[in-house]
């Protein structure tokens, strides 16, 4: 299965992805929620035309998928690999996506604003991300007239994305963060730096498994390389606290550590029915055994797949079938240990 959220990338002990995204909207057009279906459909053919139409190397890999052409497990798969939105999911507007072959670039049409062009990188690669987003940006300003005010900067639909409209994120593992209780200070400090701290959905969503999604607050008043360095700044000073908090804990009883490590591990690879909720309980511990050297043989790209497939959506496109909740718990056991099992054995770390 291929894809940005199975591959492993600078950092990825914390660091799981990199994202940038950038909100944008057509001049001379109303936002979204204002359009008929013809302005929609006027919309939704300028963005792709300008995409699909063109030459340039950085759009070779590109293909649309219309929203209203995918079945719901489909569009669920996308929610789950953090390509598109729940609210894009769920549209009945005339929409689509824009989407590379390596899911590196995704650009969603007619969600919130017209456009939304996303990039997103395995581990901690803020900068790399925002390259890729500003240089796609440029060749589509060359095509289409985007809404832009001189004092006020590109308009969007909520005032929360006027100006650059920027949103740099990390999705990153924080188990030690968590356990210790730790986790509350740097929320609290985050708020105070102007940094929002949610779930790996992003708003409204909850932090499963120890996974938490930061990005930028503000979008008006900082350039996007100002946003961008101190959205890295204070990642990488969670990196920082995260990885600490694990040498401690390890360090203060190194035998209960491993004892929690390897119980999750002979749940997680011998069950024969497992929830989503607890099979990421389960693999945030064995990922954390994983990553301090505990667990061997396990690699962090099975690990990352293994993530992808016990989601609801991709499990039963997995298993090319719709699946009731206790088939797929069933099923989500069996993927479990056959990707562990194609891993080798795992065993305790030297």
């Amino acid at each position: 299965m291929k894809g940005t959220v199975n591959e492993k990338g600078p950092e990825s002990d914390v660091v799981i992805s990199s994202r940038v995204r950038l909100a944008r909207n057509l001049k001379d057009y109303p936002f979204p929620f204002k359009m008929n279906k013809e302005q929609q459909n006027e919309v939704l053919n300028i963005i792709k035309d300008s995409v699909l139409n063109d030459n340039d190397p950085l759009l070779k890999d590109i293909k649309y998928y219309g929203i209203s052409s995918l079945n719901p497990v489909e569009r669920q798969a996308l929610v789950e690999k953090h390509l598109i939105s729940r609210e894009l999911a769920e549209s009945q507007k005339e929409s689509g996506i824009l989407l590379s072959s390596g899911e590196k670039v995704c650009i969603m049409i007619n969600e919130e604003d017209h456009l939304r062009l996303q990039c997103i990188f395995p581990g901690m690669q803020i900068d790399k991300a925002w390259d890729l987003c500003n240089s796609m940006d440029s060749m589509l300003e060359k095509k289409v007239k985007f809404a832009f005010d001189d004092h006020y900067g590109y308009l969007t639909c909520c005032p929360t994305n006027l100006g650059t409209g920027i949103r740099a994120s990390a999705m990153i593992h924080l188990p030690a963060l968590v356990m210790t209780g730790y986790i509350k200070g740097v929320l609290d400090a985050c708020g105070k730096l102007g940094v929002a701290v949610r779930g790996r959905y992003g708003e409204n969503s909850e932090a499963s498994g120890n996974i938490f999604q930061i990005s930028n607050q503000m979008t008006l008043g900082l350039t996007e390389e100002e946003i961008i360095t101190h959205i890295t700044n204070v990642t990488f000073q969670i990196i920082e606290q995260e990885r600490a908090l694990r040498n401690e804990l390890y360090k203060q009883n190194p035998i209960r550590f491993e004892d929690k490590v390897f119980r999750s591990l002979g749940v997680f690879s011998n069950a024969r029915t497992i929830s989503t909720e607890e099979s990421l309980k389960l693999l945030s511990d064995v990922r954390l055994g994983v990553d301090m050297g505990i667990i061997k043989n396990i690699s962090m790209d099975t690990l990352n797949e293994i993530m992808l497939l016990i989601q609801p959506a991709n499990l039963q496109k997995y298993a090319r079938k719709l699946l009731n909740p206790a088939e797929r718990d069933v099923m989500r056991a069996e993927v479990i240990r056959l990707k562990l099992s194609q891993n080798g054995q795992p065993t305790k770390g030297d």
